[in-house]
C-alpha cells in the first residue's frame, strides 16, 4: 500500500528510514545508520485491519493523489524524500529533495503541493514508528515477566 524512503549520503555512508505496509496487514521498517557504527536496524510485524483502513483514512484525507511532484525541488545525491502509494487502483509515486523546514517547502514553485507531501510523510513516518515502538515494548515486557 505504501512505501517511504528517506535517505542521505553523507559523512556516516548511505543512511536511510524506510517503511512499506501492505493491505494484508504486513509492515517491514528498516533503519540503516552509521552513526557510531550502528547495522541496519530491521523490524517486521503484522498489523490490524483497523490500523491498516486508518492509514489509508490518513492517506485519502491528505489528498496527496491529487498532487504531481514535477515542480517539487529536485533529489540530491545527499538527501531524498521518496513515497509511493498503491490505493485500489490507483498508484502514485513521489520523489524530492529531502525537506528540512516549512520554510524551504513555502520557497518551492509548488509549495502547496509540496507542504501536502511534506505533512503527509511526517504523519505516516510518527505513525509507524509508534507502532514499531509501541509493539516491541510490548514484546520486551511480556518477555520479561
Amino acid at each position: 500500500m505504501t512505501d517511504n524512503h528517506d535517505g542521505k549520503k553523507g559523512r556516516f555512508g548511505h543512511e536511510f528510514l524506510e517503511f512499506e505496509i501492505h493491505g494484508d496487514g504486513f509492515c517491514r521498517y528498516a533503519n540503516n545508520s552509521n552513526y557510531r557504527n550502528e547495522n541496519m536496524l530491521r523490524k517486521y510485524m503484522k498489523i490490524s485491519p483497523t490500523v491498516v483502513e486508518e492509514i489509508k483514512r490518513i492517506i485519502a484525507d491528505s489528498e496527496v493523489m491529487r498532487e504531481d511532484d514535477r515542480h517539487w525541488p529536485e533529489a540530491q545525491r545527499d538527501g531524498r524524500l521518496e513515497l509511493e502509494i498503491r490505493l485500489g487502483n490507483e498508484h502514485i509515486s513521489f520523489e524530492t529533495a529531502k525537506i528540512a523546514s516549512l520554510a524551504e517547502v513555502q520557497r518551492s514553485d509548488d509549495p502547496e503541493g509540496l507542504r501536502v507531501f511534506y505533512y503527509l510523510t511526517q504523519d505516516l513516518r510518527c505513525f509507524v514508528l509508534s507502532l514499531i515502538a509501541m509493539r516491541f515494548k510490548v514484546s520486551r515486557q511480556t518477555n520479561i515477566s
